[in-house]
Parts: structure tokens; C-alpha cells; sequence
């Protein structure tokens, strides 16, 4: 372990430990906004004061109303405009490293280790504004661990609805004993997450639910950065992924997949799940299955930061076989947003974050816009459409009476120029004050 990463950890233990247990929130806020965008889709409101109690929103006035007693906190936002705290639908808390060092520290960090860098990333993630987040892969369960933590009030962070281990066949792009030496394998396949036929994929699914997956990812096909020369193409039979949907569905379990290729989107598709991840490779017959299915797209476009920062930074950062996929996927990226968004596909903001650098999550809005999304529509994807993928919407994705103080602020207007987003000057997560 290198020094500043041994000091940041270390960094990241001691803030735990003095922020010990959160106390409850019990005050009364008031802020005085300059504009809000109560719901993203709709037109923003004017002077508004957001009252805020118990953690939740209470109400939402024109103008800005006076404090009635002493014990009334007011926050001055009334140069600012106010938004929804924002949803990263795709994210890896437990790495923000990626190629043959993230493989190095597959075998070389412990789950305690692991532990620390999920939180110090979910709070890059938190002040950067995005107050709740999906997590699609924890293999040895920190992040169901800081999940709980976080929603015992324990530690700060994002919201988090966590996937457990992502489910894939043997080989599969979830199969992380790819690219380690053969006595090494037991020790990944001990994980539990990969499965060869049916039955065996109904067990894996059973296997997540039991450790507390909020929801069920699985692969369908090959991946880019998996150590396998395979393609991009299906990997996984009809009869596992439908018994991998219909097992999560049995226990009310959410199913995102990650896919790359048409077929694997389709098979995927037509399994029954609620979202594609990545979605890179469409036909005529994906287009229309897409479009049929009603499932959320998540583009995930911002990996391509990531992999560029990298590769300049050490051309050597990732395998010869990755790299070669890694270049395809930089010259492909935004093709299937422009084809699926204006034919009414469904999006959901999602970054893959761990393969980009979190706490730049925000990344994405710009390259949504890019191709071919308005600032407004970006914004709703990240907060209304996310909130309605994660089954959320009774707490997050909108500013109404009732619903989580998830609360940011940019200076500007980011209906008008969406990379504002890159910087958040103020963020309460569930009423509780995180950036100001």
C-alpha cells in the first residue's frame, strides 16, 4: 500500500470515529431559496422557503417567510437555485482505482480496508450532491455493512440501495476469478456468485437475498474490462436468466443487467428486467425490444473519463486485451442514448463510478447533453426517473411535503447550462446539513 493511500485511510478512520453515532435531527429549517426546481420535468418556482423538520420536507411557500421563534434555523440560499439531491443509479463504492491496480487490490485489500474506501467515496459521492446512489456489486459486503451504518445514523453518506455480488455464469464478466492463477480461483469462486444452469443461477440469487441485496444485478454477457477474450457478446442461456429474474422477482427484488451486446440486451430484456446497464451495441431488433420492454436505459457514458485519465496517466494501466476493448468503447460511447432516448426509452442517470472517478459523478450530465438530451431532461433522469427505477419515489426525486430532505444547490441556472452540476455549493442529505 502506497503512503497517501495508507494516510487516507487512516484519514477516513478517524473521521468515522469522531463523527461517531449522528444526533437525531429534531430542529426546524427554513431556506430561503432563489429558485427551485421542486419537480425536474416541470417549470422551476421563484422565492421559495423550504421548511424542513424531522428530516423531512414539511412545506414549500412563495417568498421568503420569516423564522417564528428562536429554535428556527435559517439557511440563506436566495442566490442560489435549488434542486433535488441527486441519484447515481450505477456506482462501485469500494474501488476508485481501475486495470491491474484494482486487480492488485482485489488480493491485497481486506474487507475492512474495503469498508473505509466505501465510505470515503460514498462522501466524494455525498458532497458532490447526489444524496442517494445504487451500488452494483460489493463482493465482500461493505457496502451492505455501510448501507446499514449509514441508515442507523452511524456515519454520514448517501442513501444507498446496494446489489450485493453481481451474478454471472462461470467465465461470465462477473466471474472475478478471471486473470488470476489458477490455485487462486477457490478463493473467488468461494463468493458464491457465479452460476452454470438454472437451478445453480436460482441458488446465487437466494445466496444475494440472504445477505440483504436490495435488488439482483446480473451479466448477460461479456464485459470490458473482464479478463476474457470472449467479445461483448450473450454469455448467459435463456433458462438462467430468466430463473436469475424470476427468483429476484419471487422476493420482490428489482433486476438491473449489465449488457453489451444486442443479444444479451434482448435476452435480458425479454427476461424481464427493469434496467440495461451500458446498452452499447443496438440493431433493429434491440431498438424494437428496448422500446417494447419499458425498461430504463443507463447509459453509464462517463466510464470513458475514467479510462482516458488512466491511460494518460500510464499507458501500461490496464491488459492488452482490456485496452483493446477499452478503445472500442471510447469510440461508441453516446450512440445508443442518441438512438434510445428520442424514441421514449426510459433514462436513468448512472455513471459506473469506480470505473470514473467518484465524487465527479456529475461528469455525465455534460456528456448526456452531448448526445442529444436537454439539460432539463439530464436533471429529471437524474432524480424522477432515477428515484421511479429504485422504487424510491415515496423519498427521494422530487421537493413535496412528506418526502427526505435531500436538498442541493448550484450557483446559476443549470437548466441553462447543466455542468453548473460540477459544482454543488450546498447539499442536505436526509435535513442534515452535509456542504454549505
Amino acid at each position: 500500500m502506497s503512503i497517501s493511500r495508507r494516510v487516507l485511510r487512516t484519514a477516513a478512520m478517524a473521521a468515522i470515529l469522531m463523527a461517531g453515532a449522528l444526533p437525531a435531527v429534531s430542529e426546524t429549517v427554513l431556506i430561503h431559496a432563489g429558485k427551485v426546481l421542486d419537480v425536474p420535468g416541470n417549470a422551476p418556482r421563484g422565492a421559495t422557503t423550504i421548511t424542513v423538520t424531522d428530516g423531512k420536507i414539511v412545506s414549500l411557500e412563495n417568498g421568503h417567510k420569516r423564522a417564528s421563534g428562536s429554535d428556527v434555523r435559517v439557511i440563506d440560499l436566495k442566490d442560489s437555485f435549488v434542486l433535488p439531491g441527486l441519484i447515481d443509479s450505477h456506482v462501485h463504492l469500494t474501488s476508485d482505482s481501475g486495470g491491474i491496480v484494482w486487480q492488485l487490490e482485489e488480493i491485497t485489500l481486506s474487507p475492512a480496508a474495503q469498508a473505509f474506501d466505501a465510505w470515503d467515496n460514498g462522501m466524494k459521492t455525498l458532497r458532490a450532491g447526489f444524496t442517494t446512489v445504487r451500488n452494483l456489486g460489493d463482493g465482500d459486503g461493505a457496502v451492505l455493512a455501510l448501507r446499514d451504518a449509514v441508515n442507523d445514523g452511524q456515519v454520514q453518506g448517501p442513501r444507498i440501495l446496494d446489489a450485493a455480488n453481481s451474478i454471472s455464469v462461470s467465465s461470465g464478466h462477473m466471474d472475478s476469478s478471471l486473470g488470476y492463477r489458477d490455485e487462486l480461483r477457490p478463493y473467488f469462486k468461494a463468493a458464491g456468485n457465479t452460476c452454470d444452469g438454472a437451478e445453480d443461477c436460482r441458488r446465487a440469487v437466494r445466496l444475494q437475498v440472504s445477505r440483504g441485496a436490495d435488488l439482483i444485478k446480473l451479466a448477460t454477457t461479456g464485459g470490458v474490462n473482464s479478463r476474457i477474450g470472449a467479445g461483448l457478446g450473450k454469455q448467459m442461456f435463456e433458462d438462467e436468466a430468466v430463473a436469475i429474474v424470476e427468483t429476484a422477482k419471487l422476493f420482490g427484488k428489482k433486476v438491473a443487467a449489465h449488457a453489451h451486446g444486442g443479444d444479451g440486451i434482448r435476452l435480458a430484456l425479454e427476461a424481464g428486467v427493469d434496467s440495461i446497464e451500458h446498452g452499447t451495441i443496438l440493431d433493429p431488433e434491440t431498438i424494437e425490444a428496448f422500446v417494447a420492454s419499458g425498461a430504463y436505459y443507463v447509459p453509464t457514458l462517463s466510464t470513458v473519463n475514467g479510462y482516458i485519465e488512466r491511460m494518460e496517466a500510464n499507458p501500461d494501466a490496464y491488459e492488452p486485451d482490456v485496452r483493446a476493448k477499452i478503445e472500442w468503447r471510447i469510440g461508441i460511447t453516446g450512440k445508443s442514448l442518441e438512438i434510445l432516448y428520442p424514441k421514449g426509452v426510459p433514462i436513468a442517470f448512472g455513471t459506473d463510478a469506480g470505473v470514473s472517478k467518484h465524487g465527479r459523478n456529475a461528469d455525465e450530465f455534460e456528456l448526456m447533453v452531448r448526445f442529444g438530451m436537454s439539460p432539463m431532461e439530464a436533471i429529471k433522469a437524474a432524480t424522477v426517473n432515477a428515484a421511479d427505477l429504485l422504487g424510491i419515489t415515496d423519498v427521494a426525486g422530487t421537493l413535496e411535503p412528506g418526502k427526505s430532505a435531500d436538498i442541493i444547490a448550484v450557483k446559476g441556472d443549470p437548466i441553462a447550462d447543466v455542468k453548473l452540476l460540477k459544482s454543488v455549493s450546498f447539499v442536505m442529505a436526509r435535513g442534515e446539513v452535509v456542504k454549505e
